[in-house]
Formats: structure tokens, sequence, C-alpha cells
């Protein structure tokens, strides 16, 4: 007789959870409570599908830095480039962009869902749309026996797999349901909160929106403990806005200015912006002192504006108290220094994010400390396992958390098929 394993949402890692199980002979039901399936997959890169990333697997893993470690069994089993392989096996043709991010060469993310789907139906997975489940069942030795939708109907599982996504972005259906579930297991839920998330920042050049739309391009934005260390930094592009900052930069900074306010126990944190990560001090100082002798009577505005955006040149010429309209050559060595100084460190407040439901990717979830990392079983309950961004680890942006995701979801539809009760 065939194992039943019941998956309860059919997102990135439920769908990839679902047609495992299947593959390795469970009968399974997959039950969404949307009406259609993946429906933030489909917004994922951009619309486009970012699948996975061609780099190193210790690459990938740095990449996320929460609670990356804990991939590692997972990888061992299926990783980066069994992701790829699944696609293109199926007929999709993947592409790689910048920073090894893998796209469909469609470029369009409802390719991989149909692919998904055509799995689904070749598997003869059943496929519950519209379903909402009520509760988890449990037997008195703390095994589970089926799931109850919240029309009173009763499905029996010899294994469940949770794939119920996040807080982030609730119109997907990422409401939290599977915290719920997991907590009435025995699990521990660490602390919620947003990451991948535009930064807010209560100075005033951001509520006068002197510097908003502004972007910058390839600088390094760090994030500094109440120490003056820098927790991290992030060598990217950036664009101020009317809330804060924003841009790959600011997104992948965001999870570190939570962590850091909690641990400092402080209500703002600092950042800090060098517009010239790979200059240092002296070069740009020097590079200064270049256009000064080149055109000395040029002013300090026309002179020095094809260092970088006028708006971030005036901008900083202001915070320095130098008149943008005087000549270079009129400029002290201690002027020339200073502005040198707020190009390489230009240090505003931040005091949080934009908040989860706005988020892309939630950060927290369910303990890893209570799930064994070569199977994704809960230690607690047998026969209940979890994948995918309801467990507590998260990535940056860059195809690194549907990575996850994916291999997680392979992983705990694999062993809810095979491994007996």
């Amino acid at each position: 007789m065939k194992k039943q394993v019941i998956v309860i949402g059919g997102g990135s890692s439920g769908l990839m959870a679902a047609c495992t199980a299947a593959e390795f002979g469970a009968s399974v039901t997959l039950i969404e409570k949307n009406k259609n399936l993946g429906k933030k997959l489909i917004l994922t890169g951009g619309g486009r599908c970012n699948v996975t990333n061609n780099r190193s697997e210790e690459e990938i893993i740095a990449h996320i830095p929460g609670n990356g470690r804990f991939l590692h069994s997972a990888f061992n089993q299926f990783n980066q480039f069994d992701i790829m392989n699944y696609f293109t096996s199926r007929g999709v043709a993947l592409k790689e962009e910048d920073h090894g991010r893998m796209f469909p060469v469609t470029d369009k993310a409802r390719t991989i869902l149909e692919t998904f789907i055509e799995e689904l139906k070749n598997q003869n997975v059943t496929v519950r749309t519209n379903a909402i489940v009520e509760k988890i069942l449990f037997s008195e030795n703390h095994e589970v026996t089926g799931v109850k939708l919240d029309t009173g109907e009763e499905l029996p599982a010899d294994s469940i797999v949770l794939a119920t996504g996040g807080k982030s972005l609730p119109r997907t259906g990422s409401t939290g349901d599977g915290y719920r579930f997991a907590k009435k297991a025995g699990h521990t839920i660490t602390e919620l909160y947003p990451t991948e998330a535009p930064i807010t920042s209560p100075e005033t050049f951001i509520s006068e929106r002197i510097l908003k739309g502004l972007s910058l391009r390839n600088v390094a934005l760090s994030v500094l403990n109440k120490k003056g260390k820098k927790v991290t930094t992030h060598q990217m592009d950036m664009i101020f806005t009317h809330f804060g900052v924003s841009g790959p930069a600011a997104l992948r900074c965001s999870m570190f200015i939570h962590q850091t306010k909690k641990r400092d126990k402080t209500d703002v944190v600092t950042m800090s912006l060098d517009l010239f990560p790979d200059k240092s001090l002296a070069q740009v100082e020097q590079q200064m002192n270049r256009l000064i002798k080149d055109a000395p009577d040029k002013s300090v505005k026309n002179g020095w504006k094809d260092l970088m955006p006028e708006r971030y040149l005036l901008f900083g010429l202001e915070k320095c108290e130098i008149d943008a309209n005087q000549t270079l050559k009129s400029l002290t060595p201690k002027e020339i220094q200073a502005f040198a100084a707020f190009c390489k460190a230009f240090n505003f407040q931040a005091d949080g994010t934009h908040p989860l439901d706005k988020a892309f990717v939630t950060g927290g979830g369910v303990s890893t400390k209570e799930v064994n990392p070569k199977t994704m079983e809960s230690k607690m309950t047998k026969g209940l396992y979890f994948c995918g961004e309801l467990l507590d680890y998260n990535g940056y942006t860059g195809g690194y958390n549907i990575t996850g995701a994916f291999v997680t979801g392979h992983t705990a539809g694999y062993h809810a098929a095979i491994e007996s009760k």
C-alpha cells in the first residue's frame, strides 16, 4: 500500500515537496488555500523567477546569512546543480545572468510554475485548491495522522509536509498558518522580522526629500553597531527614497538593522555610505587634488562634477560647509580632507525597515534546532516535515531564498515518502 503524504502549501517549496514525494512512490495530496498554485512563485525575480544561483555551495550558503549552515545536509542530497537539472530535464532552458543568477530563457516565472503543474499531473498528485487546513491531527504518541479542513472533512496521512511560507506578502497567502500548526506540534517559533526590505530613516534630509530618487552605483553600505564597528557591508547599487534607502545594497542590510537594534538595545542604528569602496581615503584625496590642479579656476561644483551625481555633490558640500561656487584653488587642505572623508563615510541613522507584510522574505520561524537537517522532519512529532520560508533561515535576493525553498522542499518530500514510522 502506498504511503499517504499531504503537503500543505502550493508555493515554491511545497510544489517541489509534492512532486518529489510522488516521484518516490507516495500517494500525494497537495493542499493550497488560494484559488491557484504558486501565487508568490510567479512574483519572484521580478516576475522572471530566479530559480537558483550558479555559484558554489559555500558561496550560496554564505549568501544565506540567517542560519544557512542548517542547509548543508540538504545540499548534500539536492543542490543548486540538481535544481538546474530538474528544470532542464523537463524541457526548461535556463540562462545565467550577473552574479550567477539563473533564469528561464522565457524570462517568465509562469514557465517554472507550469513545469511543476505538468509534473504534478504526471505524478498523479491530487491537488486541492481553495482548501483551508484547520488543524493537523495527531495520535496519542505524537505521530501525525492527518488533517482536518475548515469544512470538517478529515484527510488521513502517514506524513505531512508543512510548506506554508512565512508572513511576508500576505496577499499571496503567506499569513503565518504554519507557525500555528508548528506550535501545536510543540515547536518553538523564533522572533519573526522582515528581511530584504527597504530601510527607513528619521533623518531630516530624508523627510525633506533632498535626495529622493537619487541612485548611486556600486557603493558600499554598512550597518554599524554601538561601538562603531561594521556589522555588515554590501557593495552594490542603492537609491534614496522618501522614507529612507532602498535598492540591492539596502535590502541586503535590512535584516542586520533589526538584529543590531535588538542586540544594542537601541531605537536607531548608524549606517555608513562609502561612495568609492574601491579607493582608499588617500586615493580619493589625490583624485580631488588632481582635478584642482587641472582646473584651479573652476568652481567646486563644476570642477568636481564628474566625481559623482550633482545632487550628492551639492549635498556633501553643504554637509562639509563648503561653498559650491568658490574656486577649486581656494579650497583649504582641511576642506579637501573633510569632503574626501564624507565621500568615504557618510553616516546617517536608520530606525527600521518596511514591515513584514511589505517585505519579500520573512526572517525567523520554526527553530532549526528542533528539525532534523538531514530529513527536515520534526524532532518532536513523527511524520511532520518542514520546508521553505516557514523555517528559521533566510537569504539575500539573487536566487538564494528560492534555492533554499527547492532544496528543503525536495529533502522534505523525499523523506516524507520513504521514511517509515
